[in-house]
């Protein structure tokens, strides 16, 4: 498997030179031996490519009783849905001189009970270039990973959203013009590193980040104190609303870390539907955090465990409204065929409501066991997340079988469960079963 990788001079430097001091000493003690060293062998590439092929089945039932499915299906939808998905993601890197260019591109194409699609993006195209060893300027697409959450980022103010069932995936990036200031320190602080960001928002240029016609500016201080990795985090702009971080990592011991995130947004926009069933628009100011601890234990068991509290999310009762005024939507249109009330359901769900995660507190449990009886190349897991407000959730567990070269092969299954007017009791979906072939080259 490859991807893009910066190594910096001076580490390779070290590492060539532990190399070449090693082989000439083995060549004098072992002086009936020919030895011939490459040292090109251990130079960086000038142009590094890597990515994957991807096949994905899906098999999904919906959840016909659920708000979601009412407002999102129409009389001929179908009760299961599958659908069949090929995927290519590319990337690499190029270098000359003090300069690198870099590139992700992703394309797939799926076909399901209702037709073909397709997409081709551009992930990430920018250069970066170092003026002097301390400095570095990147100009182009770039995905950006603030926080260190690893299933939510609150301080992630410039962050694309991750897909909590795949974490882990390539991210779209944002248009940026980028400056990074690095500076070590002999003492508890060991070092320092300063990013600023502008993202313009413009007709055709990042138009899904916020309003438009604004130049906005983020700002990220890292310190490592004490070894303990610390980020400051600031955005200000008219693209959204203005807001605070600052996050933190620490490994307690060698397999047990602790990270959390706290985000504050003092001024923003809130559409609530009142006890009355009208839409209210409030401008609130909120706090949102994560607390999580990742563990691998001495069975070769990673438990990723976070919880996550949205400040801006929606309490249980005002979810329940939601969801109520949605089933006397369907009623409406199922006695008197008209969806006045659907529509400005639908309404208020594209401006909150029907949000990935819009309750206010999660749980998050990730866990993974590599080589379970000896069976080589062989991860079983499970992943987990729950409402701690409704108490609903999803489950997911999986197979995961790695034991040919440059290839992974995962089976996972997710079930939805929850009462009525609960999230995911209410979900589009009850269950999902996929299979998912890569070959990484």
């Amino acid at each position: 498997m490859k991807f893009p990788l910066k190594v910096s001079s001076g580490f390779l430097g070290i590492v060539s030179f532990f190399i070449l001091s090693s082989a000439c000493l083995s060549a004098e003690l072992i002086a009936a031996e020919d030895f011939s060293f490459d040292i090109e062998e251990f130079e960086k590439k000038s142009f590094d490519w890597g990515g994957y092929v991807e096949v994905k089945w899906d098999h999904i039932d919906f959840n016909q009783d659920g708000v979601f499915y009412q407002l999102n299906s129409n009389q001929d939808q179908d009760s299961t849905l599958d659908s069949l998905t090929t995927s290519l993601l590319l990337g690499g890197d190029y270098s000359k001189g003090a300069a690198t260019f870099y590139g992700l591109f992703k394309a797939s194409g799926r076909r399901d009970n209702y037709g073909w699609n397709d997409l081709a993006e551009i992930y990430e195209a920018y250069v970066d270039t170092k003026p002097s060893p301390r400095v570095t300027v990147a100009l182009g697409k770039k995905s950006y990973k603030w926080g260190k959450g690893y299933a939510w980022n609150p301080v992630g103010f410039i962050n694309r959203s991750k897909d909590l069932n795949n974490p882990e995936e390539a991210l779209e990036g944002y248009v940026t013009a980028e400056t990074d200031l690095i500076k070590s320190f002999n003492g508890s602080l060991q070092n320092s590193a300063l990013t600023l960001v502008a993202i313009p928002v413009y007709e055709n240029v990042n138009e899904e980040f916020g309003v438009q016609d604004n130049l906005n500016f983020a700002a990220k201080l890292y310190l490592l104190y004490k070894d303990t990795d610390i980020d400051f985090v600031l955005y200000t702009g008219n693209s959204r609303s203005t807001r605070f971080g600052i996050d933190f990592a620490r490994n307690l011991v060698t397999n047990f870390e602790i990270h959390g995130e706290l985000a504050y947004v003092p001024s923003q926009d809130k559409i609530v539907l009142s006890e009355e069933g009208f839409a209210q628009r409030r401008d609130i100011a909120s706090f949102s955090g994560l607390m999580g601890l990742r563990y691998l234990s001495e069975n070769e068991i990673t438990s990723i465990v976070e919880y996550y509290h949205n400040g801006a999310g929606y309490t249980e009762d005002e979810l329940d409204r939601f969801f109520q005024l949605a089933e006397n939507g369907v009623d409406q249109f199922h006695t008197s065929h008209t969806d006045t009330l659907l529509n400005k359901v639908r309404e208020l769900s594209l401006k909150g409501y029907g949000k990935p995660y819009p309750g206010k507190n999660y749980f998050y449990g990730k866990f993974t066991q590599k080589e379970p009886f000896d069976i080589l190349y062989f991860a079983p897991g499970l992943t987990t997340i729950v409402n701690l407000d409704d108490f609903s959730s999803s489950i997911t567990p999986e197979l995961s079988y790695t034991g040919f070269t440059n290839w992974e092969i995962r089976l996972r299954f997710s079930y939805l469960s929850g009462r009525n007017s609960s999230e995911y009791g209410e979900k589009q979906n009850s269950n999902k079963l996929e299979l998912r072939v890569r070959y990484f080259f």
